[in-house]
């Protein structure tokens, strides 16, 4: 567990850095509650997140990650820590994976590209089972909501703010955006 602190401490140096530790304190959390048997991470990059969700669950993991460096380095890592054969990477856009994958899945992590978020979602929802959860990553209104925005920023908060809308208006789920990282939107599917 050590060399897995070590690598995301590494990680978050790096230009694609992985969750949060509190995000992912939180992830490992709603896992231990819910016992999930099958998990999605969109955006695995290289599988830090899911290595963790596979060390404190039983339950199996399927990435989604897009670029090659990144999908070879989670298949990597998930072998060195020895959850491999519980581990499933699709790499390619998810845009294009999440249509030809079959559900339920128990519990789906979204941290892809923010601006996509809208996109993923019908599929995420029909991904997920009755009361599964979906935990989508880096609302992050709460940080920019005390700043002025940075303008480079102006559309992403747009799209997520679309997003939070959209989910919040679902009369299929039930959702509440957390303070957690840079912001959690958690959803319960009905």
């Amino acid at each position: 567990m050590r060399e897995l602190l070590a690598m995301r401490e590494r990680a978050k140096c790096g230009r694609d850095p992985t969750c949060s530790d509190d995000t992912l304190a939180y992830l490992l959390s709603t896992a231990n509650a819910i016992r999930p048997r099958r998990i999605l991470e969109i955006g695995a990059g290289e599988g830090l997140t899911s290595v963790a969700l596979l060390l404190h669950t039983q339950a199996e993991v399927t990435g989604v990650e897009i670029n090659s460096l990144r999908a070879a380095r989670a298949r990597g890592n998930a072998a060195l820590f020895g959850v491999g054969e519980r581990f499933h990477l699709i790499e390619g856009d998810a845009a294009e994976c999440l249509p030809a994958l079959k559900g339920p899945f128990d519990m789906i992590f979204l941290d892809g590209p923010k601006v996509q978020y809208r996109r993923y979602y019908a599929d995420c929802k029909r991904l997920l089972r009755r009361r599964g959860v979906l935990i989508s990553d880096d609302v992050m209104l709460f940080h920019w909501a005390k700043n002025e925005i940075p303008p480079k920023r102006t559309m992403l908060i747009r799209h997520l703010c679309e997003y939070l809308d959209m989910i919040a208006q679902d009369p299929d789920v039930w959702t509440e955006i957390l303070s957690i990282g840079d912001g959690v939107a958690f959803t319960v599917k009905r």
